[in-house]
């Protein structure tokens, strides 16, 4: 046993595979060392990646991306020299041209793919091709319209690889290399007990092996063919993504798969692009196209560079984009065509497993062969002494042999266990649709075990502890706090703290410093779309327009910045028409960054304006800043600022306008399964960017932060030493004013 040990110990020491990411010269070593005694190879690696087949996917997709990466920096100065007369010619179809339409589905396909900038000159830019698409960019396409378009220009949906039949997974399952040895005895036996026992009593022994046989396959393909079938499902719901779109001169949600030629698609920070397209307008637009030229630099895009191509990511800023190419006929969906294989990493556990089945397996063997070899030997020791000896052999002989060779056999199908691994991603598999009942989307089968072993849980508080539904509960304005949650509040805001001057101010603040619309259904109805901060905020808006009959004015934006988790502000520049038409800055974001730009504060209904250092003003803003927090409202501030020049927003010296105080519930449910985890010994974290305040509050609510915790603010953690941070680390509870990477860090 010491040796058996002492192997054991350094086989797992030379396959040893890391948890997550191992590299592909330790996958090939473990499956090499494993593939020696799995029975079916084919079968016991269905579900991981083809080494071979990944690494020429790799390749290709390599080279895709080294032409794509010449192509862009080529083409430009390529197309200067190309005569307009040899250009590739794409006739129109006649469907295209009964339907209305101008312009091939080909023609604006090349046009986006290969950056063609000279084309879209010669179509006229943008507005030309939105007459030849038949679209109207401010209203978009009519929903009546979209099969049309289906019909003439496509679908949004990439070519996938049929699925595998049950009739695959049977054969499959018949290249058991064990079942293939019992069919080979089964027959043997069949043979012999005919020939021995005759007809039908020599073919009992031999036809149940073949039944046992035939039950396996059919148990084991019914199995992975069902398994196929659920992570179908997974993946179909892992790509239902919802994106923004103007249709019917209405903006409305649609699935990525809906998108069609012609359509009008929101784009902001975070959102994929769903197909190649034409940049409108917008602010600040940066996408990272490093998926598809391989290049990490992010590509600007704006009015001289219009070109979106499908599955790429937005970086930074907000824009609108017309579609002009959807499903195969994009560069990403002629990328998707050559990565077709699938599959996924083992998990940690299942590697362990494995190396456990391998172990258990080889000393299975060895003592089948041990086995074999004792059976063989008193049989040929007894046969020996026996009339005839070695030399004369009949069918019983031949049966006892083949019955020997049969329980070694049998020996090693009970020995490994190779099953292990494929019950352990079955149960996985099993807890994913769990999950998926409770709508938490798991993208990774080790995600689910690694839930299951960990210790510690961090948390966000925006739509994970609360219900994100957010609504303004108090606003400081005019030198006070009002309760706006009621009728009667909101009354007493509009009727004693609101001037017709002040309510303008704050109005044009609230509409034209927000990355949200307001939108008018078909139906009449007043809905917003946008994050639910800048949603509560808005409706906010609405319903001081609707007490005090005054609307707030449109004006036309000369610079944006759009919100981002870094800067935590937004800033607009707008030619305000209650300032004469010249510029003027509006500030929008957490109390704490917007505070520390503020000079100046507005302190009564009239818009009187005083520095901040006066009458302790500053500190007044300041504790109704703390107060809302402890209520455990989330704090925003909106400022202002009057620019001249080229209307570049200002680093400081802004004006206050109002302190919002926006409540988010918490989900229900929420208390009880922090206790349960609690219980569990498992450690709950609340990870944000709100005020300490706030986080305190709202983690107290939740059963978080208890006496003996700690809550602190990310700049004081990043200040700490790698040992003080590790003495705390254990003791924190909650964490606020979180940057990506303070988030990385913890």
């Amino acid at each position: 046993m010491a040796y058996l040990r002492k192997k054991s110990m350094e086989f797992l020491k030379t396959f040893d595979v890391p948890a997550k990411n191992p590299s592909e010269d330790a996958q090939r070593r473990w499956r090499e060392a494993v593939g020696t005694l799995v029975k079916n190879r084919r079968r016991r690696f269905r579900m991981v990646p083809d080494l071979d087949k990944r690494c020429q996917a790799e390749t290709q997709r390599r080279n895709i991306q080294e032409k794509l990466r010449v192509a862009l920096y080529v083409q430009k100065a390529a197309l200067q020299f190309i005569d307009a007369a040899r250009r590739t010619e794409h006739p129109l179809p006649e469907l295209a041209r009964q339907c209305g339409f101008s312009i091939s589905a080909e023609e604006l396909a090349s046009l986006v793919r290969g950056k063609d900038s000279k084309s879209l000159r010669l179509q006229k830019g943008v507005d030309g091709l939105a007459r030849k698409v038949n679209v109207s960019l401010a209203d978009g396409i009519k929903s009546d319209d979209v099969g049309l378009r289906t019909e003439v220009y496509g679908a949004n949906q990439y070519a996938e690889k049929p699925p595998r039949t049950f009739w695959m997974f049977l054969w499959d399952a018949c290249q058991d290399m064990t079942l293939m040895l019992l069919a080979f005895c089964a027959v043997v036996s069949v043979a012999i007990g005919v020939a021995t026992e005759g007809f039908p009593g020599g073919m009992y022994d031999g036809v149940g092996i073949m039944l046992t046989i035939f039950l396996v396959v059919a148990i084991t393909a019914a199995s992975d063919y069902k398994q196929s079938l659920q992570f179908r499902d997974l993946d179909r719901e892992k790509k239902k993504i919802e994106i923004q779109v103007t249709r019917d001169g209405f903006r409305q949600k649609v699935y990525i798969y809906d998108i069609v030629v012609g359509d009008i698609v929101h784009l902001s920070i975070g959102d994929q692009v769903p197909a190649d397209g034409l940049f409108v307008d917008g602010y600040s637009f940066v996408v990272d196209e490093s998926s598809l030229s391989g290049e990490s630099e992010p590509v600007h895009v704006s009015k001289t560079n219009r070109f979106l191509l499908g599955g790429t990511k937005v970086q930074d800023g907000s824009a609108r984009m017309l579609v002009t190419a959807v499903g195969m006929r994009t560069e990403w969906g002629n990328l998707m065509e050559t990565l077709s294989q699938g599959g996924e990493d083992e998990t940690p556990l299942q590697v362990k497993l494995n190396g456990v089945a391998t172990i258990i397996g080889k000393i299975g063997l060895a003592f089948a062969v041990l086995t074999f070899t004792v059976l063989m030997a008193r049989f040929l020791y007894g046969k020996a002494g026996s009339p005839g000896g070695l030399l004369e052999w009949g069918m019983e002989d031949a049966l006892s042999v083949l019955n020997f060779f049969a329980v070694a056999v049998t020996i090693i199908v009970v020995a490994v266990p190779e099953g292990l691994p494929l019950a352990v991603t079955l149960s996985l598999a099993f807890a994913m649709k769990k999950l998926m009942q409770e709508r938490a989307l798991v993208r990774h089968l080790s995600a689910c075990e690694t839930m299951g072993s960990a210790s510690c849980i961090c948390t966000d508080k925006t739509g994970t502890l609360t219900t994100n539904h957010m609504v303004v509960e108090k606003v400081w304005a005019a030198g006070g706090a009002t309760t706006v949650s009621t009728a009667k509040g909101f009354e007493e805001l509009t009727s004693s703290a609101l001037s017709e001057g002040f309510a303008k101010l704050l109005l044009e603040g609230v509409f034209q410093c927000s990355g949200s619309e307001v939108v008018r259904g078909k139906d009449g109805t007043t809905t917003v779309m946008g994050t639910p901060t800048e949603t509560a905020i808005l409706e906010f808006g609405l319903g001081v327009e609707k007490h005090t009959c005054i609307e707030h004015a449109a004006s036309a934006k000369l610079r944006v910045e759009p919100f981002n988790s870094v800067k935590k502000t937004m800033g607009v520049v707008v030619a305000s028409p209650n300032a004469g038409g010249r510029p003027r800055a509006f500030l929008k974001g957490a109390s704490e960054v917007v505070l520390r730009k503020c000079s100046n504060v507005v302190v009564d209904r009239h818009g009187s304006i005083v520095s901040l250092t006066e009458k302790n003003y500053g500190k007044q803003v300041a504790g109704a800043i703390d107060t809302f927090a402890c209520e455990a409202l989330r704090t925003l501030c909106l400022a202002y600022q009057d620019v001249g020049g080229e209307g570049e927003l200002p680093a400081d010296g802004y004006t206050l306008i109002a302190v919002f105080g926006i409540k988010d519930p918490l989900r229900p449910g929420v208390r009880e399964a922090v206790a349960t985890c609690h219980a569990a010994g498992i450690n709950v974290r609340m990870v944000t960017g709100d005020n300490i305040s706030t986080a305190k509050a709202i983690a107290r609510e939740c059963g978080i932060l208890t006496e003996e915790g700690v809550a602190i603010e990310g700049p004081d953690f990043r200040q700490m030493s790698p040992d003080q941070m590790r003495e705390i680390i254990p003791k924190i509870q909650a964490r606020t004013q979180q940057s990506p990477f303070a988030r990385l860090l913890l």
